[in-house]
């Protein structure tokens, strides 16, 4: 960790423009495990200065789905007071303080007003550009001592010098960009409206954030906020700019516009928050070992901003599907139950549940899933009758297995089918050992009425005695209307 000045301080800082971003989350994740990582404070901030577009139900959603992933902060928005001595937290709520340093720069003639329209500027624009020029602000306004006659300011820039900027990247190393390049940088539009970059400068010197940790789409802003806060005295900040993350096609970064960027979309279908915290901090981290399953202890214990990679992350949608029913299978049953009862679209009691989450647990990806592996319990699907024949077998034997089981458990109590193992005892003498298929197969397909299913016995004990033995009697039926080999 390169060392700041002060304790380590950190911040989210989410437009409310749009739903929850698979990549800001991924980003709230490493900003949370490094300040909990150095007994630091992970501080969250709204930054709705783009007014047109920020929504309060954006912002709602993001609080929501950050608490869900169990990102918990000490200083923000929702929490009683503002707890902390740096707020308010949203920058909409800030414009007294962006006005205060924006009047100190013009005071010290490091700033000014621009008088030149929209117009002006896109003729000057495509001048240099049919030079071959960079379209940088060429200073028009920049010495004015008093107003052009009849014409009113347009926005506040900063008067920027002809300097490299360089910094020490965290994870990109030293990093270097000419300034020569930008021309004056617009700052505000007026006192009462500043810019993006301006007030992200005043809000992390106002916060004491000592580490800006962002995703690699932010790397072209840092070098004009180190501008803004050289002209302004501040301390600068530890940068640390995370790498791109990849779409599942490979082709481009993830975009807004794809719902797998949503991370809503995810917590819909059923992917575990534990899941999807493990899957965020392998893209573009991995630890020391080549472990890839992480819980949230063990991810603390291992993060390190110096395992960040500088190549792109892909997002690898098949292994956050292996990741999830990894978790699910290891979730303690009864919080198994829990959280699938609001994928169960049917009425099932607590204890039918259990069971069920028992036979269909190591078959869930996600527990939305839950709908489609558990719907032959509810009804038996229609099939075909030679699904039930085993291999080369023929329809007669196919019948003797069945009637054999239906014969079997008949006999026995109903209390037999409450637990797996004793139906087993009363089912194995029953069967070949070795060729256990021929008495399997058409059990697991009378029951199920699929070829892929869970095992019978198992099966069975969800059904209980009355279902089973009369799903056995329609695959009978079926079987009737099947000639011998």
């Amino acid at each position: 960790m390169v060392k700041s000045a002060g304790p380590v301080r950190v911040r989210m800082a989410p437009s409310p423009t749009g739903f929850l971003h698979i990549g800001t989350a991924r980003t709230a994740l490493f900003n949370w495990l490094f300040a909990r990582k150095y007994g630091g404070v992970f501080i969250l901030r709204i930054e709705d200065t783009d007014t047109e577009r920020s929504r309060p139900e954006f912002e709602r959603h993001l609080l929501e789905n950050l608490h869900w992933l169990g990102l918990d902060w000490g200083e923000g928005p929702d929490l009683s007071g503002d707890r902390g001595d740096f707020g308010p937290y949203r920058q909409s709520e800030r414009s007294a303080i962006y006005r205060r340093y924006l009047e100190k720069l013009l005071d010290e003639k490091k700033a000014y007003y621009c008088y030149c329209t929209k117009e002006e500027l896109e003729g000057s624009r495509q001048s240099l550009l049919a030079a071959g020029l960079p379209p940088k602000y060429s200073g028009k306004c920049r010495e004015l001592t008093e107003p052009p006659p009849g014409r009113e300011p347009q926005v506040i820039r900063l008067k920027v010098p002809g300097i490299k900027i360089k910094f020490q990247d965290l994870v990109r190393g030293p990093v270097e960009f000419d300034a020569e390049l930008f021309g004056d940088l617009i700052i505000a539009r007026d006192l009462g409206s500043v810019l993006y970059n301006f007030a992200v400068v005043v809000d992390d010197f106002e916060m004491k954030i000592s580490h800006v940790i962002r995703g690699e789409d932010h790397l072209s802003n840092t070098p004009k906020q180190i501008l803004f806060a050289q002209a302004l005295g501040f301390a600068l900040p530890v940068y640390a700019h995370l790498p791109l993350i990849l779409s599942s096609s490979g082709k481009g970064k993830m975009s807004k516009r794809e719902s797998e960027t949503n991370l809503e979309t995810y917590r819909a279908q059923g992917y575990l928050p534990e899941a999807i915290i493990n899957f965020l901090a392998l893209l573009g981290w991995h630890p020391a070992g080549d472990k890839e399953f992480l819980s949230r202890t063990e991810l603390l214990a291992e993060f390190d901003l110096r395992r960040v990679q500088k190549a792109s992350a892909f997002f690898n949608s098949q292994k956050l599907d292996f990741l999830n029913s990894l978790y699910i299978r290891r979730l303690d049953l009864a919080d198994l139950v829990e959280r699938t009862r609001p994928f169960a679209k049917r009425p099932v009691g607590e204890a039918q549940l259990t069971k069920m989450l028992e036979l269909l647990r190591d078959r869930l990806v996600r527990l939305a899933d839950f709908e489609t592996e558990s719907f032959f319990l509810f009804e038996l699907p229609a099939y075909e009758p030679a699904l039930l024949i085993w291999k080369k077998s023929d329809a007669a034997g196919a019948r003797a297995a069945l009637r054999k089981a239906a014969t079997s458990w008949s006999a026995l109590p109903a209390e037999s089918f409450a637990h797996r193992d004793a139906l087993a005892a009363a089912t194995e003498p029953l069967v070949d050992p070795a060729d256990k298929g021929a008495f399997y197969w058409p059990l697991r397909v009378a029951l199920t009425g699929l070829a892929a299913s869970p095992e019978p016995l198992a099966t069975a004990c969800v059904l209980g005695q009355a279902e089973s033995l009369s799903r056995i009697a329609q695959a009978l039926a079926k079987l009737q209307t099947m000639p011998d080999a």
